[in-house]
């Protein structure tokens, strides 16, 4: 399931506070994206068809909730882009934001933390 970048606006609404309808997701974020109700309607109805998201009726309106955890979408997203650009492998990404002098020297420092600790895990 792929989630585009304006799903995932919906998404991060929802993962913070849930239910939520269509109104509330739209007041919050409706204004700094530009969204009419009638765009966030059209993007929780594609979240629903990818069974991302429930709908609950309540009245006159639905609610909706993540069924897609945020731990899932990372995992997935993460997944894609190392395919994608990486042929799969952690250490070219590593090296590519290295190269970039994109990490810090706390980075650096949690990467070795963690290759550490995955050692110490290897029998």
């Amino acid at each position: 399931m792929s989630i585009s970048e304006a799903e995932s606006v919906v998404m991060e609404v929802l993962w913070r506070q849930a239910p939520r309808s269509a109104e509330e997701i739209l007041a919050e974020v409706g204004p700094q994206q530009g969204w009419q109700e009638g765009t966030v309607k059209s993007l929780l109805n594609r979240l629903l068809k990818k069974k991302a998201v429930r709908a609950e009726r309540e009245g006159r309106r639905y609610l909706y909730s993540p069924k897609l955890t945020r731990e899932q979408y990372v995992s997935q997203e993460s997944k894609g882009l190392l395919d994608r650009l990486f042929d799969g492998r952690i250490a070219p990404l590593v090296a590519h934001f290295s190269e970039q002098r994109k990490l810090s020297r706390k980075d650096v420092a949690e990467l070795k933390k963690l290759l550490e600790e995955l050692d110490d895990e290897q029998p």
